[in-house]
C-alpha cells in the first residue's frame, strides 16, 4: 500500500511536467507563507513557561507560597555589587535604590528599603569583608522579556551614574534577559556556520559546486516553510523556545542534506544505465523512496514520542521537531528529486556520469571493507563490539550538573553575579529552600520554634528561620539554608530525604499539618526524578515503535533485532565516549542531566537511518545474490554516500559547539561522535558482520525445509 502510493507520487514528480509543477508549487507555498505568515522569531521565548507537571511537590509548594503570601509574586532580580578594591559603600546602594524608586521604572514592583533597615538586618546583604553586596528587586510577573530588559537597562544606567562599583544582575530576570540576548546573537552564527560547513564539506567531497548548492537550495526552501509554519503555531499559542528552534534548524539542514545525498547517489547509479534523466530519477526514487519514507517516519515517530515526556523542554521539542520532520519528508519525495531532475547530468559537473561508466572500482575503500567483513565477520564483530562496550562502560562514571547557570558563558552578567555571590557568601544562602507548614489550627510561637529546631537536626541543614506567617497563624513560611550549594547532588539528596519523612518531622514536633518545600533545590529534586522517568519512557517507547517500523520495512523479525541492538549499543557507546572526550579535550567534567535524553532521541532516530539504507540495499541485492555477496555489494554501494552523509551530519551537529550554552556544546559534540560511530563502525562493519553471521541464503533455507 505505502509502496504503491509512494511510487505513484515519485513517478509523477519525476516526469517533465511533474517536475515543473512540483517546483512551481513549492515556490508558491514559500512566497505565500513569507508574505502572509509570521516568522517563528516573532514568537520565540527564552524558556518554556511550565517545565514541571502540576502534580510534583515543588510545583504544588510554589503555588501554595503564591496562594498564602501574595507579596511573593513577581519576577525576581538580584542586583549584585562588587568593589574591585575596598568595600561597597552603603551610601552608594541607598542612592541607587532611591533613584530606582524616584524614576518609577516601568515594571519594577518593589525594592528593599535598605535605609530603613536596622544595622543588623542590613549586614545580611553584605559579605563579611564588605567587598560584595546584593539587593533583591521584583518586577511585575506578567512582563515580557523585552520590558524586563528595558527596565534593567535603566537600572544599569543608574548604577553607573551613582557608583564606581561593578554591578551585575542575576536571578530569574537577569537570566531571562541574558538568555534572550545570547540566542539572538547566536542564531545568525548558527545559521551561517551550518550553511558554511555543509557547503565546504560537499564541495570538498564531491568536487562539484552544483552538488553542494542543490541540497542547500532545497534546505533553504524547507527552512523557510518550516519557519513560517512555526510562526503560525506560535501565533496560535505554541511556545517556541530559543533552544528548541536552534536544534530544529540543525536537524532540518542535517536531514535534508542527508536525504539529498542518498537521492543523488542513486540518481547517479541510474544515469550510467539510462540515458533519459527523467527515467533515471524515476528508477532511483523507486528504490530510494521507500528507505527515505521509513527513515523520515522513524525520525517523526521519535519526535512525536516526546509528547509523552513530562519535562517541559522535552515536550516543547515534540511539536516543533515533528512539524520540521514532516515537511522535510514531503520535500524529500517531491522538491529534492525535482531539483536534481531539473539539473540532470549537469548537477554532477565536472564529473558528469555517462551511460556505461563504472561507478565502483574494485580497489575502492568500501569495496575492500565489504569484502573483509563478508569473509571475516566474527573478527569484525568482536573487535568493533569490544570497542563499543568499552566506550559504553564510561556511562557509569558520568557526573550530572543541575545548576543551569554553569551552562552559560563565563562573561554573562547573570553568571558573573551568581559567582560573586557564590564566592562572597555562604553557599547555602544563594537559594534558600522555602518550607511551608500548613496547619488547621493556629500555630503557637513555641510550636514554630520547635518545628524549626526539628528541621535543623536534618543532615546538611545549616539554619532554619521563620520567614512569614498568615494572619490567622495557621500557615508558617520558613527559610531553610543548607550548608552546601543549592544545586549540589548531596543537597538534593538531603532535601529528598527530608521530604520523604516530612510526616515524621511534623509528628516529632507534636504538630498536625503538612510540610511543603519550594525553591531551587526542591525544583532540582523534581527535575532529576522527572528527567530519569522521561528517559526510561522515551527509550522504551522509541525502541518499540522503531522496532515495529523496521519489521514492516524488512518483513523480518530477526533483522530488526540486530538493527535496534546495534543502534542502542551505539547510543550508550557515544554517550560514554563523548563524555570522556569532553573531559579530556574541553575540561568539562560534568554534563546536564538533559543531555542523555537529547542524545538518545537524535542518535537513535538519525543513526537508524544508515542501518535502514544499508539493509534496504542488502535486501535488494539478496534477491539476486547469496548473503555474503549481497552484504559486500551493499557495503560497497552505500559506503561512499553513507560515509559522506555521516561526516556532513556529524559536522552539522558539531556546529552546535559554536553556541554559548554549554548544554548545546556538549550535546552537539556527543551527537557528532555518535553519528561517526554509526557511520563507520556500526553501518560499515558491525551490522554487515552480523548480517553475514545471522542471515541465511535462500537455497540453504530451501534445503533445510526439504
Amino acid at each position: 500500500m505505502i509502496r504503491t502510493i509512494l511510487h505513484a507520487m515519485t513517478d509523477r514528480v519525476t516526469t517533465k511536467k511533474g517536475m515543473w509543477l512540483t517546483l512551481v508549487m513549492w515556490i508558491v507555498v514559500v512566497t505565500l507563507l513569507t508574505i502572509f505568515a509570521p516568522s517563528s522569531k516573532d514568537y520565540q521565548v527564552s524558556s518554556v513557561e511550565k517545565l514541571l507537571p502540576d502534580h510534583l511537590e515543588s510545583v504544588i509548594a510554589d503555588k501554595k507560597v503564591d496562594q498564602y503570601f501574595k507579596d511573593a509574586d513577581g519576577l525576581s532580580a538580584i542586583l549584585v555589587f562588587e568593589a574591585e578594591d575596598g568595600e561597597v559603600p552603603v551610601s552608594d546602594l541607598i542612592q541607587i535604590l532611591d533613584q530606582i524608586e524616584e524614576k518609577n521604572i516601568k515594571g519594577v514592583k518593589e525594592v528593599i528599603p535598605l535605609k530603613a533597615l536596622p544595622p543588623q538586618a542590613m549586614e545580611t546583604f553584605f559579605s563579611d569583608d564588605q567587598s560584595a553586596a546584593f539587593l533583591p528587586l521584583n518586577f511585575e510577573e506578567n512582563l515580557d522579556t523585552k520590558e524586563v530588559k528595558a527596565g534593567l537597562k535603566e537600572i544599569y544606567a543608574i548604577a553607573d551614574e551613582q557608583s564606581d562599583v561593578n554591578m551585575y544582575v542575576t536571578g530569574p530576570a537577569g537570566i531571562a534577559v541574558d538568555t534572550t540576548d545570547l540566542f539572538t546573537r547566536a542564531d545568525l552564527v548558527l545559521l551561517f556556520s551550518t550553511v558554511g560547513i555543509i557547503l565546504v564539506l560537499l564541495i570538498f567531497t564531491y568536487r562539484s559546486p552544483l552538488l553542494a548548492l542543490i541540497p542547500l537550495l532545497g534546505a533553504g526552501f524547507v527552512y523557510q516553510v518550516v519557519n513560517q509554519v512555526l510562526g503560525l503555531m506560535g501565533k496560535g499559542g505554541v511556545e517556541l523556545a530559543n533552544q528548541s528552534l536552534s536544534i530544529m534548524m540543525i536537524l532540518l539542514f542535517a536531514v535534508v542534506i542527508d536525504y539529498s545525498l542518498f537521492i543523488f547517489s542513486r540518481f547517479r547509479e541510474e544515469l550510467v544505465k539510462t540515458e533519459d534523466k527523467y527515467e533515471a530519477m524515476k528508477l532511483a526514487m523507486r528504490e530510494i523512496g521507500i528507505p527515505i519514507f521509513y527513515s523520515a517516519s522513524t525520525i517523526l515517530l521519535a519526535m512525536l514520542i516526546l509528547f509523552f515526556a513530562q519535562f517541559g523542554d522535552y515536550r516543547n521539542f515534540a511539536p516543533i521537531f515533528s512539524v520540521a520532520v514532516l515537511i522535510v519528508m514531503i520535500a524529500a519525495i517531491t522538491l529534492v528529486p525535482a531539483l536534481f531532475t531539473l539539473f540532470g547530468r549537469h548537477a554532477f559537473w565536472p564529473k558528469i556520469p555517462r551511460v556505461g561508466d563504472k561507478l565502483i572500482k574494485s580497489s575502492s575503500l568500501w569495496k575492500k571493507v565489504g569484502r573483509f567483513v563478508a569473509h571475516k565477520p566474527v573478527m569484525s564483530v568482536l573487535v568493533v563490539g569490544a570497542f563499543l562496550v568499552l566506550s559504553a562502560s564510561n556511562i557509569f562514571h558520568i557526573t550530572y550538573e543541575f545548576n543551569t547557570m554553569k551552562s552559560f558563558p563565563d562573561d554573562m552578567p547573570s553568571r558573573l553575579g551568581y559567582e560573586v555571590l557564590e564566592e562572597s557568601f555562604n553557599k547555602g544562602d544563594l537559594a534558600p529552600t522555602t518550607v511551608l507548614f500548613e496547619s488547621k489550627e493556629e500555630v503557637s510561637e513555641q510550636d514554630m520554634v520547635a518545628l524549626a529546631d526539628r528541621l535543623s537536626e536534618e543532615k546538611l541543614v545549616g539554619n532554619v528561620r521563620v520567614n512569614d506567617m498568615t494572619d490567622d497563624g495557621k500557615v508558617i513560611s520558613y527559610s531553610l539554608t543548607f550548608s552546601e550549594g543549592p544545586y549540589e547532588v548531596e543537597t538534593m539528596d538531603a532535601l529528598e530525604k527530608i521530604r520523604d519523612k516530612s510526616e515524621q518531622i511534623v509528628s516529632d514536633s507534636n504538630l498536625k499539618g503538612e510540610l511543603h518545600f519550594a525553591g531551587e533545590t526542591a525544583y532540582s529534586v523534581d527535575n532529576r526524578s522527572v528527567s530519569d522517568r522521561d528517559l526510561v519512557v522515551i527509550v522504551i517507547l522509541e525502541t518499540i515503535l522503531i522496532f515495529s517500523m523496521l519489521i514492516f520495512l524488512t518483513k523480518s523479525f530477526r533483522m530488526p533485532i540486530l538493527m535496534m541492538g546495534t543502534i542502542l549499543l551505539s547510543f550508550v557507546a557515544a554517550l560514554g565516549l563523548g563524555v570522556f572526550l569532553t573531559d579530556i579535550l574541553f575540561d568539562i567534567d560534568t554534563i546536564s542531566n538533559r543531555v542523555p535524553v537529547y542524545a538518545f532521541v537524535f542518535l537513535v532516530a538519525l543513526g537508524i537511518d544508515y542501518n535502514i539504507f544499508l539493509v534496504s540495499r542488502y535486501i535488494e541485492e539478496r534477491e539476486h545474490h547469496p548473503v555474503k555477496e549481497a552484504v559486500e555489494t551493499a557495503v560497497a554501494n552505500t559506503g561512499g554516500v553513507i560515509s559522506s552523509a555521516g561526516i556532513v551530519l556529524a559536522a552539522t551537529f558539531a556546529v552546535l559547539m559554536t553556541q554559548p550554552i554549554e548544554i548545546l556544546f556538549v550535546f552537539g559534540f556527543i551527537v557528532a561522535v555518535g553519528i561517526l560511530l554509526d557511520t563507520f563502525l556500526i553501518r560499515g562493519i558491525l551490522m554487515p558482520g552480523l548480517l553475514v553471521l545471522f542471515e541465511k541464503d535462500k537455497h540453504k533455507k530451501s534445503k533445510q525445509s526439504v
